[in-house]
């Protein structure tokens, strides 16, 4: 079929918590699953917003490494708050992670996440050849 599809594992992100791959990988692109304010031994972070977006892009960024991308090649990031009132916070970090390459982004809030995080953010990047 012409296209070279691969999975991504890292243990320097947490592992799946279902039926899921940390990311794959199809030609030059990888897309990562949702990931939420975990810690690699699998704790969660909570009540502290910034502390867990910061975790989540750490996770983001260590799958992306894994896949021969970083956050420096992100396209783009969907984003999932339980509480749109911390979209200030959220950008704010945004800033100290992207600042070379901004990548086009969705922002929507959810009712419920898993592990009742109050983030997860998927991305989308270039594998960096």
């Amino acid at each position: 079929m012409g296209y070279k599809l691969k999975t991504v594992n890292t243990k320097n992100s947490p592992q799946a918590i279902g039926p899921y791959s940390q990311a794959k990988i199809i030609n030059n692109l990888v897309f990562t699953s949702g990931q939420i304010p975990l810690k690699v031994d699998g704790q969660i972070i909570e009540n502290n917003f910034e502390l867990e977006c910061k975790q989540v892009l750490n996770n983001l960024e260590q799958i992306l490494l894994a896949a021969g991308s970083g956050l420096k090649y992100v396209i783009k990031l969907t984003v999932y708050l339980t509480d749109l009132n911390n979209f200030q916070v959220l950008n704010e970090i945004f800033k100290e992670y992207f600042n070379e390459n901004l990548p086009a982004r969705s922002t929507v809030e959810v009712s419920k996440l898993p592990m009742n995080a109050r983030v997860e953010i998927e991305a989308i990047g270039l594998i960096n050849d």
